[in-house]
């Protein structure tokens, strides 16, 4: 018996999903921080040879964007915690004033995934009986502990990546060569994107040759109409 338990327990933690939160918000910080940086530094080298104003445009681009992103991302997931709350009370008084209808429409639910019509309605009113918001926030609203909107966790883990990422080509424009220095940051840039790109796919289960071709692709696009940008209006700054 307690064999059969491990293996169970062993069978879902393979399950990737328990990971989408944290792994969309880090991913999409670090990505955001790497491509966004880099971009903004490529366009000021290619119009600029001194390396003061890269560094410094570097750095604005790396603080603005980390800052912007974290209130960004809790400003969204807040948007979205408001209205799973609000469709929490209203079941809430739903299942007050009409409990009946709301026990038809669980076993309705229960019956379009498959059970019979009076296996559903057993169901739901054992589930009704045991917690009958919480069955209704699950199973109608489709509200539950891994989809549920978590703010200050996905600001946090927005802000904290997108620095990580961004601290990345800052370090490159302090120290590496002036000279061809573009060349420099875009390389840099994709090998760090695909690392992540690839790190990412591994944690979250998905095809880690997709990840890469899409981050290279998509990277390149960025950087490479930014240093347009950048040798258009190209001036000594």
């Amino acid at each position: 018996m307690n064999n059969h338990s491990g293996n169970l327990d062993n069978y879902l933690d393979i399950h990737y999903i328990h990971r989408s939160n944290w792994l969309r918000a880090a991913v999409l910080g670090a990505n955001d921080g790497i491509l966004s940086t880099a971009s903004i530094a490529i366009g000021v080298a290619a119009a600029s040879d001194i390396r003061e104003p890269i560094v410094l445009a570097t750095l604005a681009g790396l603080v603005a964007g980390a800052l912007s992103m974290a209130a960004g991302e809790y400003v969204s997931v807040s948007s979205q915690t408001d209205v799973e709350k609000s469709d929490i009370e209203r079941e809430k008084q739903e299942l007050m004033e009409m409990p009946e209808i709301e026990l038809e429409r669980l076993a309705e639910i229960y019956e379009q995934r498959g059970l019979k019509k009076e296996t559903a309605l057993k169901v739901a009113e054992e589930l009704t009986e045991h917690d009958a918001l919480g069955a209704h926030v699950r199973d109608e609203l489709g509200i539950n502990e891994i989809s549920q909107a978590k703010p200050t966790q996905a600001a946090l883990a927005s802000g904290a990546a997108f620095t990580l990422g961004g601290l990345l080509p800052f370090l490159v424009t302090l120290f590496l060569p002036l000279r061809h220095i573009e060349y420099y940051l875009y390389g840099f840039a994709i090998f760090f994107l695909i690392l992540l790109g690839g790190l990412a796919a591994k944690t979250g289960g998905s095809s880690i040759r997709k990840a890469i071709i899409r981050i290279t692709f998509w990277g390149t696009v960025a950087m490479g109409l930014t240093a347009l940008v950048g040798y258009f209006f190209g001036v000594n700054l």
